[in-house]
């Protein structure tokens, strides 16, 4: 008897201690739009984790506009991106650890592609 009793009382402050944890451990974040001066929608957006995932702007339209760049969830930079009224413009880099890819669009299409990869890195100083 007293076996399930202990073996019950552990069950019991097994399960206050995670439900405790999953009120204030919980990186719960709720995406934000704000109003800005020229009348485009600042967004920032946020991975499960609590880590920023996008950043960018809307047109009171509800359309894409101008910069947006995107995070991993452990906030790396993982792509910059242009857009003019939802339509994607510009180049936009992509990166994926040592390699960055540039995608070039012309009227929402992909014109150019190019590869760059970092084979060797060297720290320069100036004295």
């Amino acid at each position: 008897m007293k076996n399930i009793l202990s073996l019950l009382v552990v069950c019991l402050l097994a399960n206050v201690a995670v439900a405790q944890c999953s009120k204030t451990c919980s990186k719960d974040v709720k995406d934000k739009y704000v109003l800005a001066d020229d009348g485009l929608i600042e967004a920032t957006l946020y991975h499960d984790n609590g880590v920023v995932a996008q950043k960018g702007f809307y047109t009171q339209e509800n359309k894409l506009q101008g910069e947006w760049i995107s995070y991993d969830t452990q906030g790396n930079k993982t792509a910059i991106a242009q857009y003019n009224n939802g339509n994607k413009v510009g180049t936009w880099k992509f990166f994926q650890g040592d390699i960055m890819k540039e995608v070039t669009y012309a009227s929402s299409k992909i014109a150019k592609v190019k590869t760059w990869e970092a084979n060797d890195t060297r720290v320069v100083s100036y004295r």
